[in-house]
Protein backbone atom coordinates (compact mmCIF):
# COMPACT_ATOMS: atom_id res chain seq x y z
CA UNK A 1 0.00 0.00 0.00
CA UNK A 2 2.59 2.59 -1.10
CA UNK A 3 0.30 5.40 -1.77
CA UNK A 4 -2.36 4.54 0.87
CA UNK A 5 -4.99 7.85 0.61
CA UNK A 6 -3.13 9.51 -1.99
CA UNK A 7 -4.48 11.31 -5.35
CA UNK A 8 -3.33 10.80 -8.69
CA UNK A 9 -4.23 11.80 -12.42
CA UNK A 10 -3.44 9.46 -15.22
CA UNK A 11 -3.72 10.54 -18.72
CA UNK A 12 -4.55 7.95 -21.23
CA UNK A 13 -5.88 5.79 -18.61
CA UNK A 14 -7.61 3.26 -20.42
CA UNK A 15 -5.04 1.00 -22.41
CA UNK A 16 -1.74 0.30 -22.54
CA UNK A 17 1.05 1.91 -20.25
CA UNK A 18 -1.66 4.20 -18.35
CA UNK A 19 -4.35 1.56 -17.73
CA UNK A 20 -1.14 -0.63 -16.15
CA UNK A 21 -0.58 2.46 -13.90
CA UNK A 22 -4.28 3.04 -13.16
CA UNK A 23 -4.62 -0.30 -11.82
CA UNK A 24 -1.68 -0.72 -9.69
CA UNK A 25 -2.37 2.73 -8.38
CA UNK A 26 -5.04 1.79 -7.19
CA UNK A 27 -3.84 -1.26 -5.87
CA UNK A 28 -1.99 0.71 -3.74
CA UNK A 29 -4.47 2.61 -1.99
CA UNK A 30 -4.74 5.28 -4.39
CA UNK A 31 -7.59 7.00 -6.07
CA UNK A 32 -7.50 7.71 -9.23
CA UNK A 33 -8.83 10.64 -11.97
CA UNK A 34 -8.15 8.67 -15.07
CA UNK A 35 -8.27 10.65 -18.20
CA UNK A 36 -9.51 9.42 -21.56
CA UNK A 37 -10.56 10.54 -24.33
CA UNK A 38 -14.06 8.37 -24.23
CA UNK A 39 -16.20 7.87 -21.21
CA UNK A 40 -17.19 4.02 -22.73
CA UNK A 41 -19.37 1.70 -21.07
CA UNK A 42 -16.55 -0.93 -21.05
CA UNK A 43 -14.07 2.03 -19.27
CA UNK A 44 -17.04 2.91 -16.65
CA UNK A 45 -17.02 -0.78 -15.76
CA UNK A 46 -13.51 -1.46 -15.69
CA UNK A 47 -13.10 1.82 -13.24
CA UNK A 48 -16.20 0.74 -10.85
CA UNK A 49 -14.55 -2.51 -10.34
CA UNK A 50 -11.41 -1.33 -9.30
CA UNK A 51 -12.67 1.26 -7.01
CA UNK A 52 -14.86 -1.29 -5.10
CA UNK A 53 -11.73 -3.52 -5.27
CA UNK A 54 -9.74 -1.53 -3.36
CA UNK A 55 -11.70 0.60 -1.99
CA UNK A 56 -10.60 3.77 -3.75
CA UNK A 57 -12.54 5.82 -6.24
CA UNK A 58 -11.19 5.73 -10.00
CA UNK A 59 -13.10 8.22 -11.78
CA UNK A 60 -13.12 9.04 -15.71
CA UNK A 61 -12.37 13.02 -16.67
CA UNK A 62 -12.37 13.90 -20.10
CA UNK A 63 -8.80 14.70 -21.90
CA UNK A 64 -8.05 15.48 -25.88
CA UNK A 65 -4.22 16.60 -25.62
CA UNK A 66 -5.02 18.15 -28.98
CA UNK A 67 -7.28 20.86 -27.34
CA UNK A 68 -5.93 23.21 -25.10
CA UNK A 69 -9.40 24.17 -23.48
CA UNK A 70 -9.94 20.41 -22.81
CA UNK A 71 -6.41 19.97 -20.70
CA UNK A 72 -7.62 23.39 -18.55
CA UNK A 73 -11.03 21.27 -18.19
CA UNK A 74 -9.09 18.78 -16.35
CA UNK A 75 -7.42 21.15 -13.32
CA UNK A 76 -11.22 22.29 -12.73
CA UNK A 77 -12.82 19.15 -12.69
CA UNK A 78 -10.13 18.17 -9.63
CA UNK A 79 -10.96 21.56 -7.71
CA UNK A 80 -14.69 20.61 -8.29
CA UNK A 81 -14.18 17.30 -6.54
CA UNK A 82 -11.56 16.04 -4.42
CA UNK A 83 -9.62 19.67 -4.97
CA UNK A 84 -6.62 18.16 -4.08
CA UNK A 85 -3.20 15.89 -6.18
CA UNK A 86 -0.96 14.38 -4.80
CA UNK A 87 0.55 12.77 -7.89
CA UNK A 88 0.56 13.53 -11.62
CA UNK A 89 1.49 10.84 -14.33
CA UNK A 90 1.66 12.88 -17.88
CA UNK A 91 1.51 9.43 -19.83
CA UNK A 92 -1.34 9.89 -23.01
CA UNK A 93 0.66 10.43 -25.99
CA UNK A 94 0.70 9.95 -30.13
CA UNK A 95 2.99 8.44 -32.29
CA UNK A 96 4.17 9.49 -35.80
CA UNK A 97 6.47 8.01 -38.37
CA UNK A 98 7.65 9.68 -40.88
CA UNK A 99 10.90 10.14 -42.60
CA UNK A 100 12.69 14.18 -41.86
CA UNK A 101 11.90 15.01 -45.83
CA UNK A 102 8.39 13.65 -45.72
CA UNK A 103 7.43 15.33 -42.04
CA UNK A 104 5.16 18.03 -42.78
CA UNK A 105 4.66 20.97 -40.52
CA UNK A 106 1.19 20.21 -39.71
CA UNK A 107 2.09 17.06 -38.63
CA UNK A 108 5.10 18.31 -35.75
CA UNK A 109 2.50 20.92 -34.72
CA UNK A 110 0.13 17.81 -33.79
CA UNK A 111 2.75 15.30 -32.19
CA UNK A 112 4.09 18.56 -30.18
CA UNK A 113 0.27 20.12 -29.18
CA UNK A 114 -0.19 16.47 -27.53
CA UNK A 115 3.07 15.42 -26.29
CA UNK A 116 4.38 18.30 -25.54
CA UNK A 117 2.64 21.66 -25.36
CA UNK A 118 -0.47 20.30 -23.51
CA UNK A 119 1.31 18.01 -21.43
CA UNK A 120 3.03 20.97 -19.74
CA UNK A 121 0.25 22.84 -19.32
CA UNK A 122 -1.55 20.08 -17.46
CA UNK A 123 1.44 20.05 -15.10
CA UNK A 124 1.28 24.04 -14.75
CA UNK A 125 -2.03 23.63 -13.38
CA UNK A 126 -1.54 20.39 -11.40
CA UNK A 127 1.67 22.10 -10.06
CA UNK A 128 -0.38 24.89 -8.26
CA UNK A 129 -2.68 22.37 -7.00
CA UNK A 130 0.42 20.63 -5.29
CA UNK A 131 2.33 23.33 -4.43
CA UNK A 132 -0.66 24.16 -1.68
CA UNK A 133 0.00 21.38 -0.21
CA UNK A 134 4.14 21.75 -0.38
CA UNK A 135 4.12 18.21 -1.87
CA UNK A 136 3.83 16.01 -5.11
CA UNK A 137 5.24 14.31 -7.77
CA UNK A 138 4.62 14.86 -11.59
CA UNK A 139 6.00 11.48 -13.92
CA UNK A 140 6.38 12.71 -17.52
CA UNK A 141 6.28 9.38 -20.04
CA UNK A 142 8.64 10.16 -22.31
CA UNK A 143 10.50 7.26 -24.48
CA UNK A 144 13.82 5.85 -25.88
CA UNK A 145 13.21 7.75 -28.90
CA UNK A 146 14.09 10.99 -27.70
CA UNK A 147 17.87 9.34 -27.69
CA UNK A 148 17.96 6.77 -30.50
CA UNK A 149 17.72 8.59 -33.86
CA UNK A 150 16.12 5.76 -35.57
CA UNK A 151 14.84 6.65 -39.22
CA UNK A 152 11.27 7.76 -39.16
CA UNK A 153 11.16 9.03 -36.27
CA UNK A 154 11.99 13.05 -36.26
CA UNK A 155 8.50 14.03 -35.07
CA UNK A 156 7.88 11.72 -32.05
CA UNK A 157 11.47 11.63 -30.88
CA UNK A 158 11.67 15.54 -31.21
CA UNK A 159 8.49 15.89 -29.47
CA UNK A 160 9.92 13.04 -26.60
CA UNK A 161 13.29 14.41 -26.42
CA UNK A 162 11.47 18.41 -25.54
CA UNK A 163 9.43 16.39 -22.55
CA UNK A 164 12.57 14.97 -20.78
CA UNK A 165 14.42 18.10 -21.05
CA UNK A 166 11.21 20.29 -19.59
CA UNK A 167 11.24 18.13 -16.73
CA UNK A 168 14.37 18.99 -15.81
CA UNK A 169 13.66 22.91 -15.40
CA UNK A 170 10.07 21.23 -14.08
CA UNK A 171 12.06 20.11 -11.29
CA UNK A 172 14.34 22.63 -10.82
CA UNK A 173 11.67 25.52 -10.30
CA UNK A 174 8.88 22.94 -8.16
CA UNK A 175 11.52 21.78 -5.81
CA UNK A 176 11.55 24.32 -3.36
CA UNK A 177 7.89 23.54 -3.21
CA UNK A 178 8.86 19.75 -2.07
CA UNK A 179 7.19 19.02 -5.95
CA UNK A 180 9.63 16.11 -7.62
CA UNK A 181 9.86 15.88 -11.43
CA UNK A 182 10.99 12.69 -12.67
CA UNK A 183 10.99 10.66 -16.49
CA UNK A 184 10.12 7.10 -17.58
CA UNK A 185 11.41 6.34 -20.90
CA UNK A 186 10.14 3.12 -22.37
CA UNK A 187 11.49 1.34 -25.05
CA UNK A 188 9.63 -1.42 -27.10
CA UNK A 189 7.02 -1.74 -24.87
CA UNK A 190 3.32 -4.44 -25.83
CA UNK A 191 0.77 -1.40 -26.54
CA UNK A 192 -1.41 -0.14 -28.95
CA UNK A 193 1.77 1.82 -30.64
CA UNK A 194 3.30 -1.51 -30.30
CA UNK A 195 1.26 -2.82 -33.43
CA UNK A 196 2.15 -0.03 -35.20
CA UNK A 197 5.48 -0.05 -35.52
CA UNK A 198 6.54 -2.05 -38.58
CA UNK A 199 8.05 -5.58 -37.66
CA UNK A 200 11.41 -4.30 -38.60
CA UNK A 201 11.53 -1.61 -36.55
CA UNK A 202 10.63 -3.47 -33.33
CA UNK A 203 12.84 -6.19 -34.02
CA UNK A 204 15.76 -3.87 -33.90
CA UNK A 205 15.13 -2.36 -30.89
CA UNK A 206 14.68 -5.55 -29.45
CA UNK A 207 17.71 -7.18 -30.51
CA UNK A 208 19.79 -4.06 -29.55
CA UNK A 209 18.53 -4.46 -25.88
CA UNK A 210 20.29 -6.94 -23.31
CA UNK A 211 16.82 -8.55 -22.60
CA UNK A 212 16.10 -9.10 -25.85
CA UNK A 213 12.20 -8.76 -25.25
CA UNK A 214 9.45 -5.82 -25.23
CA UNK A 215 8.30 -4.28 -21.96
CA UNK A 216 5.17 -5.18 -20.69
CA UNK A 217 3.05 -2.34 -19.56
CA UNK A 218 3.14 -3.36 -15.97
CA UNK A 219 6.86 -3.03 -16.06
CA UNK A 220 6.40 0.52 -16.76
CA UNK A 221 3.62 0.68 -13.91
CA UNK A 222 5.96 -0.78 -11.32
CA UNK A 223 8.64 2.04 -11.89
CA UNK A 224 5.71 4.81 -12.23
CA UNK A 225 4.68 3.53 -8.87
CA UNK A 226 8.29 4.00 -7.23
CA UNK A 227 8.59 7.46 -8.54
CA UNK A 228 4.73 8.56 -6.94
CA UNK A 229 5.87 6.76 -3.75
CA UNK A 230 7.77 7.89 -0.72
CA UNK A 231 10.85 5.43 -1.54
CA UNK A 232 11.78 8.10 -3.99
CA UNK A 233 11.74 11.21 -2.40
CA UNK A 234 15.22 12.27 -2.87
CA UNK A 235 14.77 11.98 -6.69
CA UNK A 236 13.98 14.66 -9.00
CA UNK A 237 15.02 16.02 -12.39
CA UNK A 238 15.69 12.29 -13.86
CA UNK A 239 15.00 10.58 -16.61
CA UNK A 240 14.71 6.30 -16.07
CA UNK A 241 15.28 4.30 -18.97
CA UNK A 242 13.10 1.31 -19.28
CA UNK A 243 14.55 -0.52 -22.11
CA UNK A 244 15.64 -3.81 -20.97
CA UNK A 245 19.11 -2.72 -21.49
CA UNK A 246 20.25 -0.65 -24.73
CA UNK A 247 23.18 1.12 -24.18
Amino acid sequence: MLLRDKIAIVTGANRGIGRSITELFAEHGCSVYACVRENRPETQQWMGMLASQHGVFVKPVLLDLADESSTKNVVRDVMAGSGRVDVLVNNAGIASGSLFQMTSSAELRKLFDVNFFNQVLLAQGVARLMSRNKSGSIINITSTAAFIPDSGTLAYGASKAAFGRATQSMATELAPMNIRVNAIAPSVTRTDMYEQMSVAARDKLINSSAMKRAADPRDIANVALFLASELSTFMTGQTLRVDGGIF
